[in-house]
């Protein structure tokens, strides 16, 4: 028999190689706070958004782009959501206003999503996040696609519009870029 002193040590040292095998986890690139509902239909109209259309929320938390995308403005919808059981909820949700057909709710990690079918990809993360995913939507995204993001600037590109929204008090800035690829 061990020493007690070295069981945990031989312990820690039979589930070592397990834990250098585990892939790393995905970091949250922003907390969840809900975009305000005069603010998510703002976003929407400025992106100009056309019946058909496919939306892609990155970071969705409950939908709510994605919802009103598909209720008023007769788009179809994808939201990528980190958390699991946000994502669920939120697919639950979806399923009971019947809208399952037009929104898909992945639970993921938003640096892996495919973008390339998005006609409009809508953000709401912070400006360090937003400079992460950039190389991405750059490469993905196809000529004539806008990105908008919800107060938080995409450093290099240039906006095609900047709209205020104000909510309870607070501004809250819209930022609306245009893929052109040559």
């Amino acid at each position: 028999m061990l020493p007690a002193p070295a069981c945990p040590f031989i312990l820690l040292l039979a589930v070592l190689p397990g834990l250098a095998q585990t892939p790393p986890a995905a970091e949250r690139l922003a907390p969840y706070v809900p975009s305000p509902q005069v603010v998510v239909e703002r976003m929407l109209e400025a992106a100009r958004l056309k019946p058909g259309e496919t939306v892609y929320d990155l970071g969705c938390g409950d939908g709510r782009i994605l919802i009103i995308a598909a209720q008023k403005f007769k788009a179809k919808g994808v939201g990528v959501e980190l958390s699991a059981d946000l994502a669920r909820k939120t697919q639950e949700h979806v399923k009971r206003l019947g809208l399952q057909n037009r929104i898909t709710i992945i639970h993921g990690d938003l640096l892996g999503a495919d973008v390339s079918s998005a006609d409009v990809v809508t953000l709401y993360l912070e400006t360090s996040s937003n400079a992460r995913l950039r190389p991405r939507l750059e490469q993905f995204l196809k000529s004539g696609a806008r990105v908008v993001s919800h107060d938080f600037a995409m450093r290099g590109w240039k906006p095609v519009r900047i709209e205020k929204v104000e909510d309870s008090s607070r501004i809250h800035t819209i930022y609306v870029y245009q893929i052109k690829k040559n």
